[in-house]
């Protein structure tokens, strides 16, 4: 399991230590070219210092370098390390007049520390390696040379590195451990709220209110009100499928029982048939009520639906028109298709919409039909989509009922169904962003009109 306390003091120590190693990387750079142009401008104010001390006295002779070498080797004999620098010791010079060696430092080689002519050379020394400048007076003849081990250099370097850097190796442990309390007080009302989470009862789906509520977590207790405002929805919806089917289904199933009794207890043959006939059609009955009540149940739980495709209106109602001509023949009523051919029937609509809306408005205009009338089937182009109309003849619906028909096990009339029908033509309309209503048929009788706004059912298939 990933942890965010742990994943973002990563992070920010990576980014720290990053960071820090290119400061010290380009710190160390600077301090290091710095301290060697500050040697280097100590070697050539030496050299010039000797230079003038030899040109102010243009007899020297040998008699006054051994009177000057006394006078080096005395002041050396009385200097106090306290007194002075420990780096100052390492500093090294010689004054040459041609190949003749004028004067040099006490810790100065006999040889030339460098052959060069003029300027700056790092030089090997022995064992060592030298950083000498050399300054020379082409009038008098003279090379003045001041040079310096670089060890002198490299130690004073790494003194600057190693308190740059020693500061970072003690604060790293110390920044974790600040970050980590920092974090995990940062994350504190994200604990609060799986603290609140987890004492929750379990069948309790009442919204989750997190005060004080930080701006970050305002989407996260959303999405899960929402997701528990979903579960609630889904839980009702079972819980009244559960009790619909319950109900719908007790007396049809004691009459069939009834039925079945009956011709168990058939005194003849006829009667055994006749009850066996009932027992069928009961059969059947339960069997579209059964059906109508999980089309409606999957319906009212599928939340965005499946993906929409590509439908074409005209062509698709006619084929579920053909599969409903038993039906039609059967109630020996006339069934007509009005829509114009030459316009575009293109829809976007999830698979199997439009058979459950044909089948419905269709069986129950041709179940409340007298024998001989005609049932009219129509597509129109309505204000930015598309009107399915289905018009029948029968006797028709008070205007007071025409507003509760899509409730759900509503009859009317003696050829009433399940009452399911118009209930799932409704809630697949409301699908597609569309309308279901009623208006009476010019004569007498009913249609009901579903809309479905084109540009929405086309946008649903992007």
């Amino acid at each position: 399991m990933i942890s965010i306390r742990r994943r973002t003091l990563v992070l920010v120590l990576a980014l720290f230590v990053f960071s820090n190693l290119l400061i010290f990387v380009v710190s160390a750079r600077d301090a290091t070219h710095e301290v060697k142009e500050l040697f280097d401008a100590r070697l050539v104010q030496g050299a010039r210092l000797l230079h003038g001390l030899v040109r102010a006295d243009p007899d020297f002779d040998e008699a006054r370098r051994a009177r000057l070498d006394a006078a080096f080797a005395e002041a050396l004999d009385q200097y106090d390390a306290d007194d002075g620098h420990r780096y100052e010791s390492m500093l090294s010079f010689q004054v040459w007049r041609g190949d003749t060696l004028l004067m040099r430092s006490a810790g100065a080689p006999e040889r030339a520390l460098s052959a060069i002519g003029r300027g700056f050379v790092d030089a090997h020394v022995g064992e060592h390696i030298w950083r000498v400048y050399v300054l020379y007076d082409s009038v008098r003849d003279l090379r003045v040379l001041v040079g310096e081990p670089e060890e002198a250099r490299d130690e004073l370097i790494n003194a600057i590195v190693w308190q740059t850097l020693i500061p970072d190796l003690i604060g790293g442990p110390l920044l974790a451990v600040l970050i980590w309390s920092a974090i995990g007080w940062g994350l504190r009302p994200l604990d609060r709220m799986a603290r609140l989470i987890r004492a929750r009862e379990p069948a309790s789906l009442q919204p989750l209110e997190l005060s004080p509520l930080p701006e970050e977590l305002a989407p996260m207790q959303q999405a899960l009100n929402r997701l528990l405002g979903e579960v609630a929805r889904l839980l009702e919806s079972e819980q009244r499928f559960l009790a619909d089917a319950a109900h719908e289904l007790r007396t049809p199933l004691a009459v069939l029982r009834v039925h079945a009794q009956n011709a168990l207890d058939a005194p003849d043959a006829e009667t055994r048939e006749e009850a066996l006939r009932e027992l069928r059609g009961g059969v059947d009955r339960i069997t579209r009520l059964a059906t109508q009540l999980l089309t409606l149940a999957r319906l009212e739980t599928a939340g965005g639906g499946a993906a929409r495709q590509p439908v074409d209106l005209l062509a698709e109602t006619r084929r579920v028109l053909a599969e409903l001509m038993p039906l039609v023949l059967d109630a020996q009523v006339d069934l007509a298709l009005e829509a114009d051919e030459r316009m575009d029937w293109q829809a976007c609509l999830e698979p199997g919409a439009l058979d459950m809306l044909v089948h419905n408005l269709v069986g129950n205009a041709v179940r409340h039909a007298a024998r001989g009338q005609n049932v009219e089937v129509a597509l129109l182009e309505a204000d930015g989509g598309v009107e399915l109309r289905v018009a029948d003849h029968g006797p028709g619906v008070s205007a007071e009922l025409r507003t509760r028909l899509a409730e759900r096990f509503l009859r009317t009339g003696p050829a009433a169904g399940s009452g399911l029908g118009l209930s799932i033509v409704r809630r697949v309309a409301e699908r597609h962003g569309g309308t279901l209503d009623f208006v009476e048929t010019p004569g007498g009788g009913l249609t009901a009109r579903v809309c479905l706004p084109r540009a929405e059912t086309l946008a649903g298939s992007r």
